[in-house]
């Protein structure tokens, strides 16, 4: 089994649930402010990290689990979606190169740039691609989102190199540097990498204006859910 299929067969009991539910340091209140409710979000494992943490992720930790696993604050998630989608806004969108090495990520990174019309870079990331301009595939994108700073390494520092910002899926065990705006969240869950960039899809598409304030995307959650098979 990998990494990615091990974080995937993260805790789905109701009773696992309801303990997250309880101490994930959001409230009633709160709740009713996130972009989704916060039972789908711990149901898809977004606050699940690894059990490593780095200074540059420990203000997004609300606590270790007694496994030691530790927990994401899906409130500063919330937050964080909030403001990369109104940045992500406001640049054209062929110049939003979305990067996804990991397996699970690719699709979902895919469907994102599908409907906010962003560049898919999927899968391997070639050298040169974004600091050589006389690489035939050459990109000069004004942005960059990243499902992972460490397996999409080579386009965060290439970016770095450039001048390019770079926005960043991180799980607990990540670092920050090269990365100018972190969302902190699940970076390896099939279900969570779904549904972190379903919602940037639809609140980037919001702050264009090209969906009401109260709208959804026609797609569902599922639609960007990658479908793995035996032999990959």
């Amino acid at each position: 089994m990998t990494e990615e299929e091990k974080m995937d067969e993260g805790p789905k009991t109701e009773e696992t649930s309801l303990q997250e539910s309880s101490s994930t340091g959001t409230s009633v209140e709160s709740e009713e402010e996130l972009l989704l409710p916060q039972d789908d979000l711990l149901s898809a494992g977004i606050h699940i990290g690894t059990r490593m943490k780095t200074k540059d992720i420990e203000p997004f930790i609300y606590r270790v689990r007694p496994d030691g696993l530790y927990v994401l604050d899906v409130l500063r998630t919330d937050e964080r979606i909030r403001v990369a989608a109104k940045f992500l806004a406001r640049f054209e969108p062929p110049k939003i190169a979305a990067v996804a090495a990991r397996l699970y990520a690719r699709y979902p990174a895919k469907m994102f740039c599908e409907l906010t019309k962003a560049t898919p870079v999927v899968g391997r990331f070639t050298p040169g691609l974004l600091s050589n301009p006389l690489y035939p595939k050459h990109l000069e994108p004004e942005v960059i989102m990243v499902s992972d700073p460490k397996a999409d390494s080579q386009a965060v520092r290439e970016a770095s190199i450039m001048g390019i910002p770079v926005v960043a899926l991180c799980s607990t065990d990540n670092e920050s540097s090269g990365v100018d705006l972190i969302i902190p969240t699940n970076n390896k869950g099939r279900r969570a990498l779904a549904v972190i960039y379903w919602l940037l899809s639809r609140q980037v598409l919001r702050e264009r204006g090209e969906l009401a304030p109260d709208q959804n995307l026609e797609l569902s959650i599922d639609d960007f859910e990658a479908k793995i098979s035996r032999t990959e």
